[in-house]
């Protein structure tokens, strides 16, 4: 590996190949070596090439499918194996299917995508950032049942019962009428929930929850039909920077990029899109709530330890 990708700062970011995701990669470029973790190899490497054509700078491609959990720890592991110097570390990899549907493991894909996987390759990471380091989660005011933007659009808020009960697809009853609101909801709450304990938990590192805004142009609608895909891309993006609460994937970039890479003098911070601080819902602001999510988390995932090894 060049000697200059060892002597620069090492800066992780899931879900870098499209949208916000991607434009984050490229602005972390400016701070050093990029190691983007994704599920697609092509176009991993695609973004590795253009941030090593503009920048001069570094970047390292690590195939990662956050729906598998044995395959998240091995990402983990990889990285670590490179004996990069780990300055920071941006979960901002995601999805909102239109239906439900499981993972191989017979687990709820978006919630295994968004929370579990997310909060598997978090914990085996770090050990090995620094002091001090940011650990910054892409999260969604599409958890928070009073939040009147997101109620206004179909969600009904996070519909937390338990860890086991939400990778089995089921929810709190009286949910969005809307096919995979409710996954995406709950697994927004369990990020965000997961910050705060952390942040609680371990305060060698500063952990924090950036909701990005309403963008249209995002890759999370990749199940959307044509017209809908047409319409946010041509339509609604270029009108997001004129309305409240809505954002662009390259506003958004700014925002989660300097949030990794600015020291933060209080861990447990919620930005909006402005990057001024918010509130989450009222049951994730619950030291008792957001305490259980992480343990009951940790428990499932442990099961899967078990399952691997026998």
């Amino acid at each position: 590996m060049a000697t200059q990708a060892r002597n620069t700062p090492a800066w992780i970011v899931t879900g870098p190949t499209s949208g916000m995701g991607r434009y984050a990669a490229l602005e972390l470029a400016q701070h050093g070596t990029v190691v983007l973790v994704g599920r697609d190899p092509d176009k991993l490497e695609s973004v590795k090439a253009e941030i090593e054509s503009a920048t001069g700078n570094h970047a390292v491609s690590v195939v990662c499918d956050f729906s598998d959990i044995e395959n998240v720890r091995a990402a983990a592991a990889q990285i670590v194996e490179l004996g990069l110097p780990l300055a920071g570390l941006l979960n901002n990899a995601g999805i909102m299917p239109n239906r439900a549907e499981k993972n191989l493991q017979g687990w709820d894909l978006a919630f295994t995508t968004n929370h579990l996987g997310p909060f598997a390759f978090t914990e085996a990471l770090v050990p090995h950032l620094p002091d001090h380091a940011n650990v910054v989660f892409t999260c969604s005011s599409s958890e928070d049942p009073d939040n009147k933007p997101a109620v206004t659009v179909g969600f009904r808020g996070g519909r937390y019962i338990s860890a086991d009960a939400s990778a089995r697809g089921e929810w709190l009853p009286g949910g969005s009428s809307k096919p995979g609101f409710d996954a995406y909801a709950t697994s927004k709450q369990t990020n965000l929930a997961t910050v705060l304990a952390l942040a609680r938990e371990i305060p060698r590192l500063q952990f924090s929850a950036v909701e990005p805004g309403f963008n249209p142009g995002t890759g999370l609608g990749r199940d959307a039909g044509p017209l809908l895909k047409f319409l946010a891309k041509y339509v609604l993006s270029p009108l997001a920077p004129l309305i409240k609460n809505w954002s662009t994937p390259k506003r958004a970039a700014r925002l989660l990029a300097a949030t990794l890479t600015t020291p933060q003098q209080t861990s447990g911070v919620y930005y909006d899109e402005s990057g001024k601080p918010m509130l989450g819902s009222a049951q994730v602001r619950d030291p008792a709530f957001s305490d259980r999510v992480v343990a009951e988390t940790r428990a499932l995932l442990s099961t899967q330890t078990l399952s691997q090894s026998l």
